[in-house]
């Protein structure tokens, strides 16, 4: 299947520098299969409503400003994170009782844990020695997080590394990982809402922007999933665990040639397939976290026999864009508006694209996104009346600018012909 892309606004090229390859794709990663995408459908150009400035609502406009002045440098400083002792560590997380554990990942157990100097709430990792991960792993952790600073990726406090005892210590993130509220949401859990999903889904797609095309050298996450992202007050997302991170291919290369690690379900296709890991292999699986967010549903459902992906159970829903708002996840009760559900769905086909030079660049998505969490303003339609509409069958939904009033509907098409004209050229 060939999906539609947005037109590539890229940013200038910057220097990159030679990661460390891991040459090769080891026998057990290979098996990685991502679901073979050629029956799904074509997807148009989302070409009619790209704006050059979106607005999100008056309490997040702080958040948004602290991303883009982070976003518009892109000189790195490398900070020198602190050292703590095994002790110290112990004795924050109560000698790691059970009652202060978090979760556990391919790296290790992760605790809640309470700094004394700073008085500060942390989050303490402790490397799984029969883990997925390892010490190269927790080296380029440090690494990575001494590198960046954004709004959208966890901040890391420090690490301790004694004899075989290696811990890492971030910022507390109280509303857990999305991957909890969507997937495996306790007792006290409300459903995501999806103006909630769409502040995610926005400030994700700022953190991934910001390692693509704000670091010097760029920096491919490579294992971008619900899990990783955390959710601070006010479900203000941040991406975490770098420690599958690369950097950027050197000189002419467009890929970097390294084993295939990461999340069955998010996996780009080329990338299991060759080991040849881009950023728009971040994109691609960014577009699977997109669909989480909208159906609710995991990227890989173990429960069907060979396991089923998110894609392969979407495919009915996908070979009409008028059913586009039957994945909407039912959990939300019909509380969106349809024009927005159907224009996040057309974004995370377009990012998981076959070809990923089809791919939009991260930066087209942060714009589509902005516009469209614009328009899931509860609150406020185009003309500033309330207007929620549920999932229906009246068959008015194929019509994105049906109004009421004729002059409001002229309106609308109108502007799309500008936006679809500018995109065409």
């Amino acid at each position: 299947m060939k999906m539609g892309g947005l037109s590539c606004s890229c940013f200038p090229r910057r220097r990159k520098v030679n990661p460390e390859d891991d040459n090769g794709v080891s026998e057990e990663q290979s098996k990685l299969k991502p679901p073979d995408a050629a029956s799904a459908p074509t997807v148009q150009k989302v070409h009619d409503e790209i704006p050059e400035q979106s607005t999100e609502k008056s309490q997040t406009k702080k958040t948004e400003q602290e991303s883009r002045k982070a976003d518009s440098t892109s000189d790195t400083v490398v900070r020198k994170q602190r050292e703590f002792s095994y002790k110290e560590l112990v004795k924050a997380t109560r000698n790691f009782r059970e009652d202060a554990f978090l979760g556990e990942g391919g790296f290790g157990q992760v605790y809640k844990g309470k700094l004394e100097n700073p008085d500060q709430v942390v989050a303490v990792k402790r490397l799984s020695h029969g883990g997925l991960q390892g010490n190269k792993e927790f080296q380029v952790e440090i690494t990575m997080l001494s590198m960046v600073c954004h709004p959208n990726i966890v901040t890391l406090i420090g690490y301790c590394s004694e004899s075989d005892k290696q811990l890492l210590v971030y910022e507390f993130m109280p509303l857990g990982s999305l991957e909890d509220h969507l997937h495996d949401p306790k007792p006290n859990m409300k459903p995501l809402d999806w103006n909630t999903r769409m502040k995610i889904a926005v400030g994700t797609a700022r953190g991934l922007d910001y390692l693509h095309n704000h670091c010097e050298p760029r920096i491919i996450y490579r294992d971008m999933k619900s899990a990783n992202i955390l959710l601070g007050e006010g479900y203000h997302p941040k991406i975490s665990d770098l420690g599958l991170a690369k950097f950027g291919p050197l000189g002419d290369k467009s890929y970097v040639s390294t084993r295939v690690m990461g999340t069955m379900g998010y996996c780009a296709p080329e990338y299991g397939y060759t080991g040849h890991l881009t950023i728009k292999s971040d994109t691609y699986s960014f577009g699977v976290v997109l669909l989480e967010l909208v159906t609710g549903r995991e990227a890989l459902d173990r429960t069907k026999e060979g396991g089923q992906y998110l894609i392969e159970w979407a495919k009915p829903m996908l070979m009409d864009k008028r059913r586009y708002v039957k994945l909407a996840d039912p959990r939300m009760k019909g509380e969106f508006m349809q024009r927005p559900v159907r224009k996040v769905v057309e974004v995370a086909l377009m990012c998981m694209d076959d070809d990923h030079e089809k791919r939009p660049d991260m930066n087209e998505v942060v714009d589509a996104l902005d516009f469209v969490a614009s328009l899931s303003d509860p609150n406020t339609d185009q003309r500033g009346q309330s207007k929620l509409i549920a999932n229906d069958d009246s068959g008015d939904e194929d019509d994105p600018f049906k109004e009421d009033d004729k002059d409001e509907r002229a309106k609308a098409i109108a502007e799309a012909k500008m936006w679809g004209e500018r995109y065409r050229h």
